[in-house]
């Protein structure tokens, strides 16, 4: 019959829901909704993922988007693009909550209205994941979604402003018992009161990155104590000493991954309490801690079975007989990373190559070419015990050339790949 409309009569809701599903650009679902109104929201029901703008009015597009998309659980919110509410917005109300679990928004310049967050919270009741990095993000916002998301898991507070200890306390008080995830750096008014409270009710918390200079040992003691579920450790606090370290290897036996960022007040007593408390420890990365040792990457060596990565860098107290420990006991460490450490020599090099799967090896140094055995020695060595050199530096060790007659003790998985001027051996999977 002419003028009959056949798709919507006959094909139900769930029929055209899974054609849109099948659609695998924006401008065909776009086009889509502009058919009919029934066409128009079952495809605001079938998307799982928008993209919005971060200027113009972004607290109350959040809102709106919460009530048309229910079922939406990523959203990407640029700042780049601008985007005009709707005439009608306000009109009509949904009271049913989104579906959203995922939200990211990152360095939004624009100082977000108390009430944007708040509506995020209360439309948003099923979030998991809230990545607000770079953002404004007040206390009352915060408190909200303690309030109202009860299944957050991840939570990202990096280089937020706005924020004090109030709001990560209430937020730990309300959904701290499924945090699982969280970050903060550079925040000037988080203090050992938020990690106490962290400490307290966040005791399914499994990884915690932490910059801060404002955090003292009361803080990171907190956590130690009531996260013993705690997998991953990244520190940057000037201020923590050896007695907030020596707590994590008293009480956080699961620990899995342990980065220690320009420390100055750490000694290898920090490291003995890791290596004795954390044997299920498979990365650790030192940066700039000045007062680390051999004797404390002595203890990692023998307490730490499974670690398979290790990245030393600007540790100049560390040297050869230290790497040499990790080399006779780690049979595991497949990743090695040694940066600016003048004081590890040849043999350490040769002893990891001999004792250790390593598949992947990056050193770099201010050692000149022609100062001797730290360059040609160290290439025979270490490329006879199985690994790759990162040339990234010309001087470090030279160029490694593929005319180089020591590439042929290299077995024949292995590859070289040519990035400019310098080369970089890959030894790909066996067999």
């Amino acid at each position: 019959m002419r003028g009959h409309d056949w798709i919507n009569s006959v094909l139900p809701d769930e029929l055209i829901l899974e054609i849109f599903r099948n659609l695998d650009s924006k401008s065909s679902r776009d086009a889509c909704s502009l058919v009919c109104r029934r066409w128009l929201t079952l495809e605001r029901f079938s998307r799982d993922t928008i993209r919005i703008g971060a200027s113009g009015s972004p607290d109350a597009l959040v809102d709106l988007l919460a009530r048309r998309f229910p079922n939406v659980t990523n959203v990407y919110i640029d700042e780049r693009l601008s985007v005009s509410l709707p005439v009608d917005f306000g009109r009509r109300r949904n009271p049913s909550h989104s579906a959203l679990s995922w939200l990211r928004l990152h360095f939004v310049s624009e100082r977000s209205e108390p009430g944007g967050l708040r509506s995020v919270a209360e439309k948003c009741r099923f979030l998991k994941s809230l990545d607000l990095q770079g953002c404004y993000v007040g206390d009352q916002g915060l408190v909200a979604i303690g309030k109202c998301c009860r299944q957050l898991e991840i939570l990202n507070l990096r280089f937020c402003e706005g924020l004090t200890d109030t709001g990560l306390v209430e937020l730990a008080l309300g959904c701290g018992n499924t945090l699982k995830w969280l970050g903060v750096a550079a925040c000037a008014k988080i203090t050992d009161i938020s990690l106490e409270a962290v400490g307290s009710h966040c005791s399914s918390l499994e990884t915690l990155s932490l910059d801060s200079e404002f955090v003292h040992n009361k803080g990171v003691l907190a956590v130690a104590k009531g996260c013993s579920l705690l997998k991953n450790l990244s520190l940057q606090c000037i201020n923590v000493t050896d007695e907030a370290l020596t707590a994590v290897g008293v009480f956080c036996l699961s620990l899995e991954s342990l980065a220690l960022y320009s420390f100055q007040r750490f000694t290898d007593k920090s490291l003995c309490a890791i290596g004795k408390g954390c044997k299920k420890l498979k990365s650790l990365m030192l940066s700039d801690c000045y007062f680390l040792s051999d004797k404390g990457l002595e203890a990692v060596a023998a307490g730490c079975l499974e670690l398979a990565h290790l990245e030393v860098n600007g540790c100049h107290n560390i040297g050869t007989y230290g790497l040499e420990s990790i080399g006779r006991s780690c049979m595991r460490l497949t990743e090695l990373a040694l940066l600016y450490c003048q004081k590890v020599g040849d043999e350490a090099l040769s002893e990891v190559g001999k004792g250790c799967k390593v598949r992947y090896a990056r050193v770099r140094s201010s050692w000149q070419e022609s100062s001797g055995g730290a360059g040609q020695v160290t290439k025979q060595k270490v490329l006879s015990g199985g690994l790759f050199l990162d040339s990234e530096v010309k001087r470090v060790f030279g160029l490694v050339r593929t005319e180089d007659a020591r590439l042929a003790r290299l077995p024949k998985h292995c590859e070289v790949k040519s990035y400019g001027d310098e080369k970089v051996l890959k030894q790909g999977p066996s067999g």
